[in-house]
């Protein structure tokens, strides 16, 4: 069997300068939705030691049209750990010649940060193709060589949306003597071969059709099949490990890489007793949590530990910046000076929640945050904000666990999940018609959960700004006149509240000497594509309820027609309400949208359209109003 599995590397190897790369040759299912294919993607990863990692990559790829050129890119991103060699590219024409060659002087080094980073050691090579003309192929191939084990590449079908995968594979030869451990996950989008001897392990796809992104769907690596790797010793910056086990690869962690860089210092004890903290755990907690958001600033800092330890607490208490690492550890080491336990946690932010595998432990992750546990239960702390309310967490980081860290252990815990009514947004307001069919509005909105965030841009914003932001929220109403007002940020509730007072030109319409109107002004409407072909799930991100209170104020000398139903619609999507009820000659309206978070099949796709669609019918009820 090993003598087999290094035959099928030699003819790989061999594959992939003598295949056939002419566009003519690309299978015709490949081409359906697709900008661009990915011809043959040889990766092989030689572990050579627990500190010496070498990986040889070869890649072919079709560019199809311009909205393709977005993979044309060759990025080779280094650090002074990694090392780059026998960089090659050629370009071809859509028959597979080669018509120019590139090689490693023709590429810029440039820093791999952006704008807003203070301190980064990490660099990347770069080199963009752009063509006149369609279609072109470009080849190319790189080794790296780097002395960090921990990161082990996962392997994908393929490499986003619109692009389909002729030919993809994986060789990896373990010479360290390190058990490697491995973990494949089985989906019906692609079908992953895969052979495993020895030290000797084999993956491959073929023939993957690209996938469109489509409305609500999650994020590609929530459905794609793949493969993870994971060693059990490791080396990180000549720092050795283990990994075996979440708890043994968290002391790990908090030596190396926390502990080191969390001096209480006599100026940073002296900040906290200055304070002088009193009341109960979460009182301390909060004051200290925003007497840290007065002191500081985020900002990129990638240096370090393969860009994983963070700052010197001292440096960012004198300096007032850090990155999410940085001011997480600040805020964990204030708390440790005032005798509060926390554990710095690790955590994938992204708008579809993706988790760490109870039995397969790992190192990865994108961001840091902070829990406290309280005698009435976890805070959660984002610290790279100076505007979020404490106890707060941005929707993309809900409803996952975490890599929590402290001195002696590690946990994988799960952070909250917000209930429909806990995302919410309130909106109260008294709708006046005016004579030129125009109406006045004056009304309140509160918005909480993860609709705080998508609100939270407003409150940094002069009053102008917020002024042009909401005409472009309410862009379906033809303003004349717009005023913000009170636009606040409680920090304390996860609330933020502003006023609008506004006035909307031709509204109404006249039917003789009748009138007719849209009863509520505000609307929620989305888009209702069906996509009868969709092939992706559904995902509804978070849970929210929307609550909306009119106040319509009958002119004199009309009356209303009919009072509209009360319409109760209900489904496993969720839920609306629409009541209506006459009080004080004036027309009251309230309207209540519950949706659930859930991941759907792509089958339930169309029967969520429909409820939606039966919820912007409803939204756009109309009034007649006749003359008395």
């Amino acid at each position: 069997m090993n003598k087999l599995l290094s035959f099928i590397f030699l003819v790989f190897s061999a594959f992939l300068f003598s295949q056939n790369y002419a566009v003519s040759a690309i299978p015709e299912n490949l081409l359906h939705k697709a900008n661009a294919v990915v011809r043959n993607d040889e990766t092989t990863i030689d572990i050579n030691a627990i500190d010496n990692m070498v990986q040889t990559y070869n890649k072919t790829i079709t560019i199809l049209n311009k909205s393709g050129e977005n993979f044309s890119s060759i990025r080779i991103p280094y650090d002074k750990s990694v090392s780059v060699s026998n960089i090659k590219v050629s370009i071809l024409d859509q028959n597979g010649k080669v018509i120019k060659k590139y090689s490693k002087s023709d590429f810029i080094d440039a820093s791999h940060s952006p704008s807003f980073s203070f301190y980064d050691d990490s660099r990347i090579l770069f080199l963009n193709y752009m063509s006149i003309s369609y279609p072109y192929s470009i080849q190319y191939s790189y080794t790296t060589e780097t002395r960090n084990t921990v990161f082990m590449p996962d392997f994908f079908p393929i490499d986003g949306y619109n692009i389909s995968t002729e030919k993809t594979s994986l060789a990896i030869n373990n010479k360290s003597g390190i058990r490697l451990r491995t973990k494949v996950h089985e989906a019906d989008f692609a079908k992953i071969s895969f052979t495993e001897n020895g030290q000797k392990y084999f993956y491959s796809f073929s023939n993957v059709p690209a996938v469109e992104d489509e409305p609500r769907s999650p994020s590609l690596i929530d459905f794609l099949p793949k493969a993870e790797f994971s060693l059990d010793q490791f080396s990180l910056e000549g720092k050795k490990g283990n990994l075996t086990q979440w708890n043994e690869f968290g002391n790990w962690y908090y030596q190396n890489l926390i502990n080191p860089v969390s001096e209480i210092t006599p100026a940073l004890q002296a900040e906290v007793a200055a304070l002088n903290l009193t009341g109960s755990t979460h009182d301390k907690v909060k004051k200290l949590f925003q007497y840290m958001q007065s002191k500081t600033r985020y900002v990129l800092v990638a240096i370090g530990i393969g860009g994983w330890k963070p700052m010197l607490v001292e440096d960012v208490r004198k300096k007032g910046y850090g990155d999410c690492k940085a001011l997480t550890n600040y805020m964990r080491t204030l708390l440790q000076a005032a005798g509060i336990k926390s554990y710095y946690c690790i955590i994938t932010d992204d708008r579809s929640p993706i988790k760490f595998s109870e039995d397969f432990p790992k190192m990865f992750g994108n961001h840091a945050i902070l829990m406290v546990p309280t005698e009435k239960g976890n805070i959660w702390l984002e610290n790279t904000s100076q505007e979020i309310a404490f106890n707060h967490l941005n929707y993309t980081s809900l409803d996952r666990n975490v890599m929590a860290i402290s001195e002696n252990e590690i946990k994988l815990i799960n952070t909250p999940t917000y209930k429909p009514e806990e995302s919410s947004e309130i909106l109260n307001a008294a709708v006046q018609l005016n004579p030129d069919n125009s109406i006045n509005v004056d009304a309140k909105f509160r918005f909480s959960g993860a609709q705080y965030d998508f609100q939270m841009p407003l409150t940094s914003l002069n009053k102008d700004e917020v002024k042009e932001a909401l005409k472009e929220r309410f862009y379906y109403l033809n303003m004349e006149n717009l005023e913000a007002n009170n636009v606040t940020n409680n920090r304390d509730e996860a609330l933020i509240n502003y006023e609008v007072k506004l006035q909307a030109k031709n509204y109404s319409k006249k039917l003789g000497n009748d009138i007719i109107l849209r009863v509520m002004p505000f609307l929620d409407l989305m888009q209702t594509t069906s996509h009868e072909d969709r092939k992706l799930p559904l995902e509804v991100y978070f849970s929210y309820q929307d609550t909306y209170n009119f106040s319509l104020e009958i002119p004199e000398g009309y009356k209303l027609a009919e009072v509209p139903k009360s319409v109760q619609l209900n489904s496993e999507f969720g839920s609306y309400s629409l009541q209506f009820s006459m009080e004080n000659g004036k027309l009251v309206t309230q309207r209540k949208i519950t949706i659930l978070k859930n991941i759907y099949p792509k089958e339930k796709f169309k029967e969520y359209i429909e409820f939606r669609k039966k919820t912007n019918n409803l939204d756009n009820t109309k009034i007649l109003l006749t003359k008395i």
